[in-house]
């Protein structure tokens, strides 16, 4: 009986640490300023290159085309990257490195192997055509949260499947 009570007791011990460990990964947002788009979701990026590249998360967007943030998120809450850009300058932030570039652009084509057109989703998730050179958004399912886009040129081909709170 005694044992029985001590197992319990050590099972809710670790699901209490295990509570506590997933809440302290966990991120909290700052916030939306007065004016700032605010995005949240899961997107998907696959890139048609040798060998096909993937990568799926959750992301908060925030700010605007010229200025603004692009936090990743795991499954359990844990940040997994944060690209911030002004019109100066884009960095990466993972962990404790830090990759700048000059432009989101040049960020984003380094790290994928092809330009992701971040800047671009905020007029997509809006439910904006806008002209992005090599790629094709779908914006026929936006208003029930679902914007998909695909390039075409230049190679690697790539897609970017996005689902949101509308």
């Amino acid at each position: 009986m005694m044992r029985q009570t001590l197992g319990r007791l050590h099972a809710r011990w670790a699901v209490l640490v295990l509570a506590t460990v997933l809440a302290a990964c966990a991120t909290t947002q700052r916030p939306a300023q007065v004016g700032e788009d605010v995005w949240s979701g899961r997107l998907a990026l696959q890139i048609d290159s040798t060998p096909p590249q993937s990568f799926s998360a959750a992301f908060d967007l925030r700010g605007a085309p010229a200025a603004g943030e692009l936090q990743l998120t795991s499954p359990l809450g844990n940040t997994l990257a944060t690209v911030v850009w002004t019109p100066e300058s884009a960095e990466l932030r993972q962990g404790g490195r830090v990759t700048r570039r000059g432009s989101l652009d040049e960020l984003t084509t380094e790290l994928s192997g092809t330009a992701v057109p971040v800047a671009a989703l905020f007029g997509w998730l809006r439910g904006e055509h806008g002209d992005v050179p090599g790629w094709q958004a779908d914006l026929s399912r936006q208003a029930d949260g679902r914007v998909t886009a695909r390039r075409t040129a230049p190679l690697p081909t790539a897609e970017l499947r996005v689902v949101f709170q509308p």
